[in-house]
């Protein structure tokens, strides 16, 4: 029916075009320019199928003086009705257009859902841009998908973004892709900021803000400008100044970059310090990007204020890893400090304990993947269980045949730390394995833009220190720990007394163990869960308890906050392996002056 019209339509157009050039020649008076087109707007209402399809011809019609366009602008607008059989768009069928072939036809259907309006097009734009949207080739819906079941088929979990249904998509060669290029990338970052400034959650606006301040643009200027009329979360507010002076930072007026200067002097973000810098930067020609001297002098104030915050940040930031590194160093070296400390045990197979303790952690995953969140609540006791009971069969097969043979000892579990790696190898894998962190222990405090601190560092950092204290009150409070000290201070004296020493041996053997099996479900938390893992940390577990004082528990803790405060302080300019030598020549040269280490052993215990 449309072809029928189409010759029509160009005789139309024709005709218009014939009657504005007659005009602009001088031959016809306005009036009857204007008679003339309200008459062909007229054949066109008429017309069924070419007032329906109407736009480009009263396009080519409007196209004349703007006082004939006023004149035709009541009759287009009173008499141009719309058609009852044709619908106004809904997001369904806006959401079909994104599986255009073309490129461009996605970037229009993306910005019609932008347009929309509908609250379920975030979700989609963002399932869109990380690479999740599909649509399912048997009826078309368009869905995201997931994977929880590695890409082999099963497991590929999908959710139709209409009615938010899940369901299993059983093979992925059911769906089809929907891609994107790096240009609808940008398109999407941009659309979905602007729709995030209206959201109700203050977390999701400064999300937005701090996306446009990326890219920065006149746009997203006015937008912000917008949205400070009625902001009222500060964290918000500080971002949006912080986009608008970026964007006043290429103004022609001079008062307007010195206030945005200002404004940028107070920002930790990454992006002001680096469009100040910009302002400093020389030509080819020797010349500054910035002409004028005192925006240039203000910039230069401007950046040293900014660094000195840098400075502080860094500062508090290294700090804070020397504490997670020191809290993962006391976990590791608490356990030697018993077995070492107390009974004077060389146990160089401590860091396969702390092994087994790591894979307790992977197995209770794989155990119980559908409650990742409480696995770690499962795997400590578990792993101290497995850990302990490996150390009371060493102990019982093994080294109570060695007391008083340190060399013999150090060989012997030499020899079983192998033979737990392979087994581990053989068992498992030789390969490394992944161990999830759960949800609440994954991210970051972001305290400022400068200055971040991840939450699994600031869990283990506290559960270290929890695991001291209640190790310290069972070796105070407790039989058990009156036993262990009973039996370090005077062995014939404590058998005299009724106390079982070959047991109490057993168990400090075991507790130590145990407390090395905790260590390595913290281990699996920050680093690669492998049969080898146990050998980057045995040394510097041993360097903790030399420096600290043999079998002090206190002076484990000081000594490995020391040495891990100290490390990481070193490790900016000296690099990590010659700050790690560093360290040991120091502990060296220490207990050449203090042979019994920071904190040593006093009355009958040091005796012996």
């Amino acid at each position: 029916m449309i072809k029928h019209w189409q010759p029509y339509a160009r005789r139309i157009l024709d005709a218009i075009g014939k009657i504005r050039r007659v005009q602009e020649k001088g031959a016809l008076t306005l009036s009857t320019v204007t008679a003339v087109c309200l008459a062909l707007i007229a054949i066109l209402n008429s017309t069924p199928v070419l007032a329906r399809h109407h736009g480009a011809l009263l396009n080519a019609a409007l196209d004349l003086p703007a006082s004939v366009q006023t004149s035709l602008a009541p009759s287009v607008s009173h008499e141009v009705a719309p058609d009852p059989n044709v619908q106004p768009p809904d997001f369904e069928t806006l959401l079909n257009g994104l599986k255009a072939r073309k490129f461009s036809g996605k970037e229009q259907a993306v910005k019609a859902l932008a347009r929309f309006g509908d609250p379920r097009t975030v979700t989609v734009l963002q399932t869109m841009l990380e690479g999740r949207l599909y649509y399912r080739k048997s009826d078309g819906r368009v869905v995201g998908v997931r994977l929880v079941g590695g890409g082999s088929g099963k497991g590929i979990v999908a959710t139709d973004m209409v009615s938010g249904q899940v369901f299993q998509v059983a093979n992925k060669r059911k769906l089809k892709k929907i891609r994107v290029n790096n240009k609808l990338r940008r398109v999407l970052r941009a659309l979905m900021a602007e729709l995030m400034l209206s959201d109700p959650d203050p977390k999701i606006r400064l999300q937005s803000v701090e996306q446009m301040i990326k890219a920065v643009s006149s746009e997203s200027a006015r937008q912000v400008r917008a949205l400070l009329t009625s902001e009222t979360d500060p964290n918000v507010i500080a971002a949006a100044n912080t986009l608008i002076a970026l964007h006043d930072m290429g103004s022609g007026e001079r008062e307007a970059r010195l206030t945005a200067i200002s404004v940028l002097a107070e920002s930790d973000r990454p992006e002001a310090r680096v469009r100040l810098v910009s302002l400093l930067e020389r030509g080819r020609q020797g010349q500054y990007t910035e002409p004028d001297i005192l925006v240039r002098e203000k910039a230069e104030g401007a950046i040293e204020a900014i660094d000195e915050r840098l400075a502080t940040y860094e500062f508090i930031e290294t700090l804070f890893f020397g504490l997670s590194l020191g809290s993962v160093l006391l976990l590791i070296a608490i356990g030697l400090a018993i077995t070492f400390g107390v009974m004077g045990v060389i146990n160089m197979a401590h860091g396969e304990l702390m092994m087994i303790g790591a894979y307790t952690t992977y197995i209770t995953q794989q155990l119980m993947p559908n409650a990742m969140e409480w696995s770690l609540a499962v795997a400590i006791p578990a792993a101290f269980i497995v850990a302990g009971v490996v150390g009371i069969v060493i102990e019982r097969t093994v080294v109570r045949f060695l007391y008083g043979r340190p060399l013999e000892t150090l060989l012997a579990t030499f020899g079983i730390s192998l033979i737990l790696q392979q087994l581990v190898r053989t068992t498992i894998s030789a390969q490394n394995v992944a161990v999830s962190n759960p949800a609440w222990m994954s991210g970051s405090l972001q305290i400022n833009p400068a200055l971040a601190i991840t939450y699994n560092r600031i869990y283990i950092l506290i559960f270290a220190f929890m695991v001291f204290v209640v190790l310290l009150l069972i070796l105070k409070k407790t039989w058990l720990g009156l036993s262990i000290r009973a039996v370090s201070q005077n062995r014939a004296m404590a058998n005299a007394m009724g106390i079982r020493s070959e047991w109490v041996d057993a168990l400090t053997f075991g507790l130590g163990a145990g407390v090395a099996g905790i260590a390595g479900v913290a281990l699996s938390q920050l680093t690669n869960v492998g049969p080898n893992m146990g050998q980057a940390y045995i040394i510097d577990s041993f360097m903790v308890v030399v420096f600290s004082g043999v079998g002090n528990l206190w002076g484990t803790f000081v000594g490995a906050m020391s040495l891990g405060v100290v490390s990481k302080f070193l490790e900016p300019w000296a690099g990590a392996v010659l700050a790690k030598i560093m360290v040991l020549v120091f502990i060296i040269l220490f207990i050449q002056k203090r042979p019994r280490g920071l904190f040593p052993q006093k009355g009958r215990a040091a005796d012996h």
